[in-house]
C-alpha cells in the first residue's frame, strides 16, 4: 500500500520558516514525481511545488524564492523548506506521488489517497 506522511506544520511569525516532511512507504520517492499541496480554509486544493524522478523541480509563482523542495533517497522522504513565510501561507499542506509531472505546470493525479496533512499557522 503507497502511503506518504506529512509532519513538521506548527505555529511561526509571519517571516519565519518550517520545514515540512513527506514520508513514503510503498514506493521510493526518487522513482516517482512528488508534489506538495496546500489547502486554506474555503479553498481549493492547490499545488505548491514538485520534484520529479530525475530531481526536477517545479514551484507555484506565489512560492518562488522562498520554498525548496528537495529529497533524501536514503530516508525516502521528500521535504519542502519553507521561508519567509506569509500569513497567506497558512494552510494544510499535503504530499503525494503523482502520475503527471511538468516543470512548467506541476504536478497532478496523485497516485495514494490524501493522508491528514500537515497544518501551517502563520501569525502575522
Amino acid at each position: 500500500e503507497v502511503q506518504l506522511v506529512e509532519s513538521g506544520g506548527g505555529l511561526v511569525q509571519a517571516g519565519g520558516s518550517l520545514r515540512l516532511s513527506c514520508a513514503a512507504s510503498g514506493l521510493t520517492v526518487d522513482r516517482y514525481a512528488i508534489g506538495w499541496f496546500r489547502q486554506a480554509p474555503g479553498k481549493e486544493r492547490e499545488g505548491v511545488s514538485c520534484i520529479s524522478s530525475s530531481a526536477s523541480t517545479y514551484y507555484a509563482d506565489f512560492v518562488k524564492g522562498r520554498f525548496t523542495i528537495s529529497r533524501d533517497n536514503a530516508r525516502n522522504t521528500v521535504y519542502l523548506q519553507m521561508n519567509s513565510l506569509k500569513p497567506e501561507d497558512a494552510a494544510v499542506y499535503y504530499c503525494a506521488a503523482v502520475r503527471v509531472y511538468g516543470s512548467n505546470y506541476g504536478c497532478y493525479d496523485p497516485i495514494n489517497s490524501w493522508g491528514q496533512g500537515t497544518r501551517v499557522t502563520v501569525s502575522s
